[in-house]
Protein backbone atom coordinates (compact mmCIF):
# COMPACT_ATOMS: atom_id res chain seq x y z
CA UNK A 1 0.00 0.00 0.00
CA UNK A 2 2.87 2.25 0.83
CA UNK A 3 4.67 1.81 -2.48
CA UNK A 4 1.54 2.51 -4.25
CA UNK A 5 1.00 5.91 -2.48
CA UNK A 6 4.36 6.60 -3.69
CA UNK A 7 3.65 5.89 -7.39
CA UNK A 8 0.50 7.85 -7.17
CA UNK A 9 2.80 10.94 -5.07
CA UNK A 10 5.49 10.84 -7.26
CA UNK A 11 3.72 10.50 -10.92
CA UNK A 12 1.89 12.95 -9.81
CA UNK A 13 4.55 15.19 -8.68
CA UNK A 14 6.61 14.84 -12.28
CA UNK A 15 3.05 15.47 -14.59
CA UNK A 16 2.49 18.49 -12.87
CA UNK A 17 6.57 19.46 -13.35
CA UNK A 18 6.29 18.20 -16.58
CA UNK A 19 3.53 20.06 -17.47
CA UNK A 20 4.96 23.56 -15.72
CA UNK A 21 8.02 23.17 -17.71
CA UNK A 22 6.11 22.96 -21.01
CA UNK A 23 3.80 25.83 -20.08
CA UNK A 24 6.18 27.80 -17.99
CA UNK A 25 9.72 27.14 -19.08
CA UNK A 26 11.61 30.38 -17.88
CA UNK A 27 9.62 30.20 -14.18
CA UNK A 28 10.23 26.55 -13.98
CA UNK A 29 13.56 27.14 -14.71
CA UNK A 30 14.46 29.55 -11.72
CA UNK A 31 12.70 27.18 -9.11
CA UNK A 32 14.49 24.59 -10.56
CA UNK A 33 17.98 26.66 -10.34
CA UNK A 34 17.01 27.87 -6.80
CA UNK A 35 16.55 24.02 -6.02
CA UNK A 36 20.11 23.42 -7.78
CA UNK A 37 21.48 26.31 -5.14
CA UNK A 38 20.26 24.42 -2.35
CA UNK A 39 22.56 21.29 -3.39
CA UNK A 40 24.78 23.65 -4.82
CA UNK A 41 24.58 21.79 -8.15
CA UNK A 42 25.22 25.16 -10.06
CA UNK A 43 28.31 25.96 -7.64
CA UNK A 44 30.11 23.28 -10.37
CA UNK A 45 31.82 25.87 -14.08
CA UNK A 46 31.94 22.39 -15.83
CA UNK A 47 27.94 21.46 -15.02
CA UNK A 48 25.87 23.83 -16.16
CA UNK A 49 21.68 23.95 -16.33
CA UNK A 50 21.94 22.46 -19.71
CA UNK A 51 23.38 19.27 -17.93
CA UNK A 52 20.60 18.65 -15.18
CA UNK A 53 17.83 20.86 -15.53
CA UNK A 54 15.94 19.39 -18.36
CA UNK A 55 16.30 16.04 -16.53
CA UNK A 56 14.12 17.08 -13.63
CA UNK A 57 10.34 15.24 -14.48
CA UNK A 58 12.10 13.52 -17.05
CA UNK A 59 10.74 9.38 -16.83
CA UNK A 60 14.35 8.57 -16.00
CA UNK A 61 13.62 11.19 -12.61
CA UNK A 62 10.14 9.21 -12.11
CA UNK A 63 12.05 5.86 -11.40
CA UNK A 64 14.89 7.26 -10.09
CA UNK A 65 13.12 9.08 -7.26
CA UNK A 66 10.15 5.88 -6.97
CA UNK A 67 13.19 3.72 -6.64
CA UNK A 68 15.28 6.12 -3.58
CA UNK A 69 11.39 6.23 -2.23
CA UNK A 70 10.91 2.69 -2.09
CA UNK A 71 14.00 1.80 -1.09
CA UNK A 72 13.70 4.08 2.15
CA UNK A 73 10.91 2.62 2.79
CA UNK A 74 13.16 -0.53 3.47
CA UNK A 75 15.22 1.20 6.03
CA UNK A 76 12.85 2.72 8.34
CA UNK A 77 13.99 2.54 12.24
CA UNK A 78 11.35 2.53 14.94
CA UNK A 79 11.92 2.61 18.36
CA UNK A 80 11.35 -0.30 20.46
CA UNK A 81 11.90 -2.25 17.40
CA UNK A 82 14.36 -4.43 15.50
CA UNK A 83 16.99 -2.44 13.71
CA UNK A 84 16.85 -2.76 10.10
CA UNK A 85 19.46 -4.73 8.24
CA UNK A 86 20.60 -2.22 5.50
CA UNK A 87 22.80 -3.31 3.00
CA UNK A 88 26.60 -1.80 3.19
CA UNK A 89 29.56 -1.68 1.16
CA UNK A 90 33.13 -2.10 2.30
CA UNK A 91 36.48 -0.63 1.03
CA UNK A 92 36.41 -3.27 -1.54
CA UNK A 93 33.04 -2.73 -2.87
CA UNK A 94 31.71 -5.76 -1.58
CA UNK A 95 28.15 -5.69 -0.65
CA UNK A 96 27.25 -7.04 2.74
CA UNK A 97 24.51 -6.62 5.32
CA UNK A 98 25.09 -4.87 8.47
CA UNK A 99 24.19 -7.78 10.91
CA UNK A 100 27.18 -9.55 9.17
CA UNK A 101 29.75 -7.48 11.59
CA UNK A 102 27.64 -9.04 14.73
CA UNK A 103 30.27 -11.21 16.45
CA UNK A 104 28.58 -13.47 19.05
CA UNK A 105 27.07 -11.64 21.73
CA UNK A 106 28.68 -7.82 21.52
CA UNK A 107 27.24 -5.11 20.73
CA UNK A 108 27.42 -3.54 17.07
CA UNK A 109 28.58 0.05 17.35
CA UNK A 110 28.47 2.35 14.62
CA UNK A 111 30.51 5.34 14.29
CA UNK A 112 29.78 7.94 11.55
CA UNK A 113 32.27 10.65 10.97
CA UNK A 114 33.59 13.22 8.45
CA UNK A 115 36.96 14.22 6.91
CA UNK A 116 35.89 17.80 6.13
Amino acid sequence: LQKILILLHVTTCVVVGKTMMILFPNAMKRYILKQGEKSRMNKNPKFSYENWGPTFFSFKYLLFVLKVKWKRLEDEAFEGHPAPNTPVVTFNGEVCHLFDFIQDNRPLILNFGSCT
